[in-house]
């Protein structure tokens, strides 16, 4: 990934700000910074008397069982982002594999050229549908092929990151996209036979939006800092926007989380599950499917390990009270 990544010993967006194409973020790279500063403002509440001594880090998300509350985010143009040292057929087959292989999902993502979105619907295909597709959203003919053509993978739940709408490089390269006004998302998601779930979700007035839209679950996350400089963290506005949903809709967080540690900690700020990103494509070029499933493992040890450390003895006993403000 040379020139492209510097696979840092921690990935915060500091050496690679504005670089993109490439791994960073938009413009300074603020909000990329965002996340894992916002996730950082948290400590966590060391308890160690108690029965949690064998914690169940499974889940279920929109009915999809999970060994971790855990997916790969949707991340896709491995040969303008990553150094094209993986076709990008092997790349989504070898992250799809790996997150079936260890009982969770991964996502898929969508662009230009096409054989990004024709390689992730193959992979889908290739897992027997444990995958969930992430379309772009286009104007109207290329967003209805392209839903039609995700659903007939077999997957069972498709999805739309619309913080992909203000991608002005798209719009140049001929493939305008654009935001949706509530009835025009409302018809989109009405005509897809499978729960839809809205990526880039930052704000509790969206949040409630989507909801009377129909989303089945929400995505909270800035695109990993790719799209609006100084947006804020994920885990700054998850709060607020967990308690504006109030259950209403499933809600994942992504941005920002590097560790078994931060999964943790945006389960307690309330997400039912989490994304990762630019980790997981570091994993799998660096590794293909058994760089995906050692970096599975790992995650899974830390959660686990974190979760008997703060007395937590499955998902739904993690709240708020293990967490504990910086400087409170």
């Amino acid at each position: 990934m040379k020139g492209y990544c510097r696979v840092c010993p921690v990935c915060d967006g500091v050496a690679c700000a504005g670089e993109v194409p490439g791994m960073g973020g938009l413009g300074t790279g603020a909000a990329f910074r965002a996340n894992l500063a916002s996730l950082a403002a948290w400590r966590l509440n060391m308890r160690l008397i108690h029965d949690a001594d064998s914690p169940d880090p499974a889940t279920t998300f929109l009915g999809q069982a999970l060994d971790l509350p855990v997916m790969a985010a949707p991340i896709g143009g491995v040969s303008f982002n990553m150094g094209g040292a993986l076709s990008e057929d092997d790349y989504i087959l070898a992250k799809l594999k790996g997150c079936r292989e260890r009982g969770i999902m991964g996502c898929t993502g969508d662009g230009v050229p096409p054989v990004i979105h024709e390689a992730a619907f193959a992979a889908i295909r290739a897992v027997a549908g444990k995958g969930i597709p992430f379309i772009k959203p286009w104007e109207d003919e290329a967003l209805f092929r392209k839903l039609e053509q995700a659903v007939d993978t077999g997957a069972p739940l498709v999805g739309m990151d619309i913080d992909a709408a203000g991608l002005v490089t798209l719009r140049q390269m001929g493939h305008p996209v654009g935001p949706k006004s509530p009835a025009k998302m409302k018809a989109i998601i009405e005509s897809v036979p499978v729960p839809f779930i809205l990526k880039g979700i930052m704000t509790a007035d969206q949040a409630r939006l989507a909801v009377d839209v129909g989303a089945a679950a929400i995505v909270v996350s800035n695109h990993g800092g790719r799209v609006l400089d100084h947006a804020p963290g994920a885990a700054e506005v998850l709060p607020e926007i967990a308690a504006a949903v109030n259950g209403q809709i499933g809600i994942l967080a992504d941005g920002g989380i590097r560790s078994g540690v931060d999964v943790l900690k945006m389960i307690a700020l309330g997400a039912d599950a989490v994304l990762i990103g630019r980790p997981f494509s570091v994993a799998t070029v660096g590794g293909g499917l058994d760089g995906v499933t050692a970096y599975i493992d790992q995650i899974k040890t830390e959660f686990v390990s974190a979760m008997v450390l703060t007395g937590c003895r499955d998902i739904g006993s993690i709240d708020r009270d293990i967490l504990r403000p910086t400087g409170g």
